[in-house]
């Protein structure tokens, strides 16, 4: 099995209301150095070892996994590691 962590986050410039609500929390949380937060989205996927797992990370992200007007992403292929 091949596992795949994919990360998500929004593209620089785009407005961010959560990251925004975070920032301000922590801010009066008593953390007045951060500046700015960004929320983005994290997954694991499993995948079969003989399947073509780049070519099938690509076409899900950009199918499904992310919106590729507002958000980018980036993954990693980890070699025979189970969930």
């Amino acid at each position: 099995m091949k596992k795949v962590k994919i990360y998500i986050t929004l593209k620089q410039g785009v407005l961010d209301p959560q990251g925004k609500a975070v920032q301000e929390s922590l801010n009066k949380l008593g953390y007045p150095d951060v500046k700015e937060a960004r929320v983005g989205k994290y997954m694991e996927l499993q995948l079969d070892e003989n399947a073509d797992v780049e070519k099938q990370v690509e076409e899900m992200c950009a199918k499904l996994l992310a919106n590729p007007v507002v958000e980018e992403y980036k993954y990693t292929i980890e070699e025979g590691i189970a969930l």
